[in-house]
């Protein structure tokens, strides 16, 4: 890293202070010659007086003085300018007195006679701690400002396309709009949901999940908007549905689009009316409850085939928000490496800290079909296989991030219209890729190919493979 020069007319001026006008004079010449805006003082009063118009970065400041020493200038200069560099200096210096001058804010103590080159070494020393000084406060303002965009709940991405969807889910957060999540299996969809909640200002109610496809069409209606005793065999009781439990909170619909077609009549009853009738109640009850529906499936391409309704999908797309899969945004994987890292690390009490060069270029080379979600498991067995303090390629699942050569995987489509020449083709590529994935162990790449031993000796001698 370069680190810039400070600019002389951004260093601050210096005061000296001292009862000589020699030393005060040899002082303001060597530093004025060296390009510094120097004043002079001789005594503490006279400094504390040019103070009150001057801001002085540094100054130099003799220890024995009359009307006011050194020692109780110090005390007041600290507290008119906390943030200023004062060095002291003295003709009777000991140990104990750098000591005492520290103690009461001075940044350093130099003892006279000095040469030239300590002063002018101390206060490069001194500059370079500014220098330092503000460098920290810039980072640390840097690092606020990009943790504002790279994070949203529980959720970190460095990616201008999930910064995107940040923005999008801070802004509708407090407004009790509907919101549709949409992308793949894996992507966050509740993660995102859980943040719209909890940076709300429904925070401190309930957030209640439900998977639409994971409860049986007999029971569902039961567990939306709940029932009364004797509604139907089973029902010993009067239940509550989870839309009254959520009141003044948030539930969330996950997987939407598997939400049965009569059930998808009664949802759009409640959004519109904000009210729900429990199975088997003649009455109706209102209901205060946000709703964040989510789906995997293309909702539009379900209302061309029927299997959603048109006028729900409109009124749950009121704000829409799409998640892009983990290869759009391949620039997130190191610092989502880097969480689940720390995350399971200190679950299984396992001194990991990072990913080798082999394994990254693995996950970067990964299609990642479960997303998020599947890089999440594949650190979790990584953290527990490893036996250093770094992820590496065995740790990684077998054929995990392996590639066909893309000259292999054409050759089908290159042999023209014989079906025979491209089963070779085809049989070739997948070889290739069982022996890729399996750093040429044969027996087990018969097993992801499914044959036997020697028929895959005399298919690799056939096609020509090493």
């Amino acid at each position: 890293m370069t680190i810039k020069t400070v600019d002389i007319d951004k260093r601050g001026k210096i005061l000296v202070i001292d009862d000589e006008p020699n030393m005060r004079h040899m002082l303001s010449v060597l530093l004025e010659n060296k390009g510094h805006d120097v004043d002079a003082a001789g005594d503490g009063i006279e400094a504390l007086a040019l103070m009150e118009n001057n801001n002085y970065t540094y100054m130099f400041c003799d220890i024995r003085m009359p009307n006011m020493d050194g020692m109780a200038f110090l005390e007041k200069a600290v507290i008119k300018r906390p943030d200023a560099i004062i060095i002291m200096m003295s003709a009777y210096g000991t140990m104990e007195a750098a000591i005492e001058a520290m103690k009461h804010g001075a940044y350093d103590y130099i003892s006279k006679p000095f040469k030239p080159d300590e002063i002018l070494l101390t206060l490069k020393k001194a500059e370079e701690r500014e220098r330092l000084k503000d460098e920290n406060l810039r980072l640390k303002e840097q690092i606020r400002e990009v943790g504002k965009t790279a994070s949203f709940g529980s959720m970190i991405a460095q990616s201008r396309s999930m910064q995107a969807v940040f923005g999008l889910a801070q802004k509708v957060a407090d407004y009790d709009t509907t919101v549709l999540i949409t992308g793949e299996s894996g992507t966050g969809k509740e993660l995102v949901a859980r943040g719209i909640h909890f940076s709300s200002s429904r925070s401190t109610s309930r957030f209640i999940p439900l998977n639409c496809g994971g409860i049986p069409d007999t029971l569902l209606e039961s567990e939306l908007f709940g029932h009364k005793k004797g509604a139907f065999t089973g029902a010993d009781r009067n239940r509550m549905g989870l839309f009254e439990a959520a009141s003044g909170g948030t539930i969330f619909l996950d997987e939407i689009g598997d939400l049965p077609i009569p059930l998808q009549v009664k949802l759009l009853r409640v959004l519109q009316e904000n009210e729900i009738r429990p199975v088997g109640a003649s009455d109706t009850r209102k209901i205060d409850a946000r709703v964040i529906a989510a789906t995997s499936r293309d909702l539009e391409t379900e209302i061309g085939r029927g299997g959603f309704r048109e006028d729900l999908f409109y009124r749950l797309n009121v704000m829409h928000i799409h998640l892009p899969k983990l290869v759009e945004r391949m620039e997130d994987i190191p610092a989502l490496c880097e969480f689940f890292i720390n995350r399971y690390a200190k679950k299984f009490d396992r001194r990991v800290v990072g990913v080798s060069r082999a394994a990254m270029s693995r996950f970067y080379s990964h299609v990642w079909p479960g997303n998020v979600r599947e890089l999440e498991n594949v650190i979790e067995r990584a953290v527990i296989l490893t036996e250093g303090e770094v992820i590496d390629v065995p740790c990684l699942p077998t054929g995990f991030g392996v590639t066909i050569n893309k000259k292999d995987d054409a050759a089908p489509a290159a042999s023209g219209f014989s079906i025979k020449k491209a089963k070779a083709g085809l049989e070739k590529a997948l070889i290739i890729k069982a022996l890729e994935a399996t750093g040429g162990n044969r027996t087990k790449a018969t097993r992801l190919l499914e044959i036997s031993h020697p028929s895959l000796l005399s298919k690799m001698r056939t096609y020509g493979i090493d």
